[in-house]
């Protein structure tokens, strides 16, 4: 029998109606047989992530102060997502033990981790599917930090003899019992791993969009979709802040070959956008790009020297100071006597005259400075490594915009051209990439 994993993001489970519809999206299809589910989410703009309601019982117990009235509203959200299921089910118990466990001080992971338990509990229930605690089944290190040497084992073994679960995102524990958190959003992260272990024919993580999209909505009015995206593509958009999937989450299922279908719970007939390996030539898209994504809040040290192309060591000179300061850089576009070193902001925030006096005392520039505000964008595709011209391409809309483009770079991959310019013209840099190369195609 075919299996699909599914996942289900909080705003696809904010409250009984919500959970109605993807309760009907498994039970549409028989080969969604293992089910990882978010904690509850926003039900209106205003409202509160149970998450973030849980967090906040953590900092009054930390301060210690009584959790009795903030943890009374998690409760009540949850009774009221059974009333209206109309489950015959109690959590009690549940309730309690978490109450007293946050109450002496179990720490933040423990308490966040809650949400993703009850509403396991509550979804198993709806479904008729076998609840497992993901504690039970998703391997932490004692420092924090994820195993899944372990963890693959253990769950094939837990999941031999199981033909349907539930099994909650988010959260496991390490060799001493301890409940452990992946980064928000790493629920994500669960299902892929899930995926993983019961060599899943596809992973659905469902979500509030219907797939990545071309660009930023906010930016670009009504952006088109992208059906079809690869790995490689996706992890550089993801870490230029395309920020459907958390990042993490591709490395489980991208090892084992297993696609992700990015889904829409409120629109599950649109085909959402296909995560794959590879691709076939008639797959590709009929743009020459697949993406545009991008970050503020970057600066640059501008350093010229005569000769500099000639002096041994100069770059692992300058390298070596960044280190020494916690400064990891971005990019290092240089020319014969110029070198510039592009990061984020913050890690030099606050000590910017003493790392450029550590640069002057090793290398002696003939000038040096440090720029502000520069965004960085990333426009990906692998319509590029058959298209030419695609960097004349962006540089002609940037023209016609009047930015001032302060660097480009293209890897050998050919899969991506990165530019930095003001953070000033960001929004209208990805406008302008955007109408050259998805409107004039169209």
């Amino acid at each position: 029998m075919n299996v699909k994993v599914v996942k289900f993001g909080g705003s696809s489970l904010a409250d009984a109606k919500q959970i109605t519809k993807a309760a009907d999206i498994i039970k549409s299809d028989e080969k969604r047989r293992y089910v990882v589910p978010s904690a509850p989410g926003k039900r209106f703009s205003d409202d509160i992530k149970v998450t973030d309601m849980l967090y906040n019982c953590n900092s009054l117990a930390m301060e210690n102060k009584s959790i009795d009235n903030a943890f009374g509203a998690i409760a009540e959200r949850y009774n009221g997502i059974i009333s209206d299921l109309g489950l015959d089910l109690s959590l009690d118990n549940e309730f309690a033990e978490i109450k007293k466990n946050i109450s002496a001080k179990a720490g933040s992971e423990y308490a966040a981790s809650r949400g993703e338990y009850l509403n396991g509990i509550v979804i198993a229930a709806l479904l008729g599917y076998e609840f497992i605690d993901a504690a039970t089944v998703i391997v932490f290190n004692e420092d924090g930090s994820f195993n899944n040497e372990k963890t693959q084992p253990k769950l094939r073994d837990r999941l031999k003899n199981v033909e349907r679960a539930v099994i909650p995102g988010f959260y496991g524990a390490d060799v001493n019992g301890v409940v452990r958190t992946f980064s928000r959003g790493g629920s994500d992260v669960t299902g892929s791993i899930i995926a993983s272990a019961v060599k899943a024919d596809v992973y659905e993580n469902w979500t509030d969009v219907s797939g990545f999209l071309v660009a930023d909505p906010r930016i670009v009015e009504n952006p088109k979709a992208i059906n079809v995206i690869t790995y490689k593509e996706l992890r550089e958009l993801a870490y230029m802040g395309a920020t459907v999937l958390h990042e993490d989450a591709i490395f489980p299922v991208r090892a084992a070959g297993i696609p992700i279908n990015i889904k829409n719970t409120n629109v599950p007939e649109d085909p959402g956008t296909m995560i794959v390996s590879e691709v076939s030539e008639d797959e590709f898209n009929k743009y020459t790009i697949t993406g545009i994504a991008g970050k503020k809040g970057f600066a640059a040290i501008n350093i010229e020297k005569a000769m500099m192309n000639s002096e041994l060591g100069f770059c692992r000179k300058v390298l070596e100071v960044l280190e020494r300061n916690g400064i990891s850089i971005e990019h290092m576009p240089s020319g014969i006597d110029t070198l510039s070193l592009i990061f984020p902001y913050g890690q030099i925030e606050g000590k910017e005259d003493e790392v450029i006096a550590q640069i002057r005392k090793a290398v002696a520039p003939d000038h040096i400075e440090l720029e502000k505000g520069i965004a960085i964008l990333a426009v990906v595709g692998r319509g590029m490594i058959r298209t030419r011209g695609t960097a004349a391409r962006i540089f002609a809309s940037m023209a016609h915009a009047r930015i001032n483009v302060k660097m480009i770079d293209q890897g050998s991959s050919e899969l991506n051209v990165i530019i930095a310019i003001g953070e000033s013209d960001f929004e209208e840099a990805i406008r302008k990439i955007y109408e050259m190369f998805i409107n004039s195609a169209e």
